[in-house]
């Protein structure tokens, strides 16, 4: 298939080169071409305008940074007017379920489809090709795009346009909210004296036993919070799921509870750290080293 990738960061860029590596014809576009550039050296086209990479695309993905960036892109920079009839737009950003059922009117004007697909699995499943994908659109479009998800991990068609973004939300809160959970527990433990690595490994397998607690539960025993993903990017998406629990008169007191934590993690210097990071902000409310 003739693709683009509008947006090569940190996860444009590797479902980017495992989209060439499949043999699709891929074009790209970054706000910033030089992380762009070295694609061209993996068979891309590189654009230095992005309608013309919109243009280029049967399928447009985007993996921009949010959704007002989404819509600056597609509305006034000229991508979406430069698609296409037939053109099915793609947005694996994570962005408010709300602006992705906006985006999908407004592009449906246009004669161009519209997935909403984020995903879950950071760098490592985007290099790795092994994404969770939500994705949220008419059951036709979820098909055409299949071929191109199957190259990045396992989807799942959830609902009509904004049901994979709610779905990422939903993802985010389990996600924030364990991460708290396993911080606040490992602390406890050092607290009174037990060994917090012997007690995860003796919980592990059990019912308390998650990809939360092995993979982020050993960043804070290691005390290794360089991003992955991120406290500031963790607490966009709590914010997210507020705002559209109260659009749905549905009280989140958890994630609330949690939105706080990772906002005075971010308030005290912790911006830059791993979500997993919040284990700082813990460790600093009880005195802790």
């Amino acid at each position: 298939m003739r693709l683009t990738v509008l947006g090569t960061g940190h996860m444009g860029f590797p479902m980017a080169r495992r989209l060439l590596d499949a043999g699709h014809d891929v074009h790209v576009w970054n706000r910033t071409q030089a992380k762009a550039a070295p694609l061209a050296q993996h068979g891309a086209t590189v654009h230095p305008a992005v309608a013309a990479a919109a243009a280029a695309g049967e399928l447009v993905i985007s993996l921009l940074e949010n959704g007002p960036v989404v819509a600056d892109v597609l509305f006034e920079q000229g991508a979406a007017a430069a698609m296409r009839p037939g053109t099915l737009f793609v947005d694996m950003a994570s962005i408010k379920p709300a602006e992705a059922r906006a985006h999908a009117e407004r592009l449906a004007d246009q004669n161009v489809s519209h997935l909403d697909a984020p995903v879950s699995g950071g760098t490592v499943g985007a290099e790795a090709g092994t994404l969770a994908i939500m994705a949220g659109g008419d059951a036709a479009d979820f098909e055409r795009a299949r071929p191109v998800f199957q190259v990045l991990g396992r989807a799942t068609h959830v609902g009509p346009h904004g049901a994979g973004q709610l779905a990422k939300l939903a993802n985010q809160m389990i996600v924030g909210i364990t991460i708290g959970a396993v911080a606040e527990a490992l602390l406890l433990c050092q607290r009174g004296g037990a060994d917090p690595a012997k007690v995860r490994e003796a919980i592990g397998g059990g019912f308390a036993e998650s990809r939360i607690l092995q993979l982020h539960g050993e960043r804070m025993l290691q005390r290794d919070f360089a991003p992955r993903g991120s406290m500031t990017v963790q607490l966009k998406d709590l914010r997210n799921a507020l705002e559209t629990a109260r659009a749905m008169d549905f009280d989140a007191p958890i994630t609330e509870a949690l939105e706080r934590l990772y906002a005075d993690g971010v308030a005290h210097g912790d911006a830059g750290l791993d979500q997993s990071g919040l284990f700082v902000e813990l460790a600093r409310r009880n005195g802790m080293r």
